[in-house]
């Protein structure tokens, strides 16, 4: 492994690691680039930004990559960061896009030109106790990403887990993951011991659980499921989508494993006879500084439904009855909970 510079690092094989920078706490997404005789595969290309456009042409040129080496792009999810620059490079390459029909579902559905979704979170948010004067903040977050994701891709190429795809010269087993983004997908080379596992297994930091409104009923227990169908992968070296390349991939598993179920625990400490919202057990987990940062804020909310509805599929916790109707949501009822 040599660093070219602080964002390109060589890896085994003539890969290259490039960080392209983020505009928020992760710092940067991991990029991958795979040469074989063919050119090159472009994997999880970034966010769409000024900055990020500027870094790829340098990126490109300090390495002597031409626009029509890249024969290929791939996503391992639909989220922004790892999306946004799919279509900005696919009008430069004419390279084709991969990804899961999931994947392409949930992007229509956020970021297609007149997508409800942004709406549709807000107003859950609400339901699930977000104080309104939040509404407007969290609204502007939402909608400001679809610039960040433009333009769109056109030609598609939908991979299924299961399927074996070639890429860098190697044949990669596809693994299907839940619970962090839905249809995510993970690249498996069993002979080498390689996987490429975008944001299902991260080193150091644990993948937001995304919970989203008409989305998977119970993402945590979809996370849980997948990555104990992770463990028995015998991976030498693991690929994520942030921070470094990591070897321990087993150990991470089990790490998260125990997380999330600590996290449980402490979240069930925070429930006693009295009702309570996700929004209300999010800020005394989070804080309240959360309310002047929507990123982290809806991040933070969607981890706390996402870990309540796990508790409330144990058993552990109840839905309230004693709600009351929402103000501008149809009459719809506050959800709250209650410990059994």
């Amino acid at each position: 492994m040599k660093e070219l510079s602080i964002s390109v690092t060589s890896l085994e094989d003539g890969w290259l690691q490039v960080k392209v920078p983020l505009p928020f706490s992760l710092k940067w997404v991991n990029s991958y680039l795979l040469a074989d005789e063919h050119g090159w595969t472009l994997i999880d290309p970034g966010l769409r930004t000024d900055e990020t456009i500027a870094f790829w042409m340098e990126t490109l040129t300090a390495n002597k990559i031409e626009w029509g080496q890249i024969k290929s792009i791939v996503l391992t999810h639909h989220h922004p960061d790892h999306y946004g620059l799919a279509g900005w490079f696919q009008q430069r390459t004419g390279a084709p896009v991969y990804l899961s029909q999931v994947a392409l579902d949930c992007a229509v559905r956020l970021w297609a030109e007149r997508e409800t979704f942004s709406q549709e979170l807000t107003e859950a948010f609400l339901q699930h106790g977000m104080v309104p004067e939040l509404l407007g903040d969290m609204s502007e977050h939402m909608q400001g990403f679809r610039t960040k994701v433009s333009p769109q891709p056109q030609a598609m190429n939908i991979l299924h887990a299961g399927q074996v795809f070639r890429m860098g010269g190697l044949p990669w087993e596809i693994i299907g993951g839940e619970g962090h983004a839905p249809g995510h997908l993970s690249f498996y080379n069993r002979d080498s011991g390689k996987l490429i596992c975008g944001d299902q297994v991260l080193p150091d930091i644990s993948p937001n659980i995304g919970w989203m409104p008409e989305g998977d009923p119970d993402p945590l227990g979809s996370y849980l499921y997948s990555l104990r169908g992770m463990l028995p992968l015998e991976v030498t070296m693991a690929y994520p989508g942030h921070r470094n390349p990591f070897q321990q991939f087993t150990q991470r598993i089990e790490e998260l494993l125990e997380h999330h179920e600590r996290r449980l625990l402490k979240m069930l400490e925070l429930f006693g006879d009295h009702d309570i919202s996700a929004f209300e057990v999010c800020e005394l987990l989070f804080s309240t500084r959360l309310r002047s940062n929507a990123h982290q804020l809806r991040f933070a909310l969607a981890e706390t439904i996402a870990h309540i509805i796990q508790l409330e599929n144990r058993g552990i916790v109840v839905r309230s009855d004693t709600g009351f109707a929402m103000e501008g949501l149809g009459g719809r009822f506050l959800i709250r909970y209650r410990r059994k």
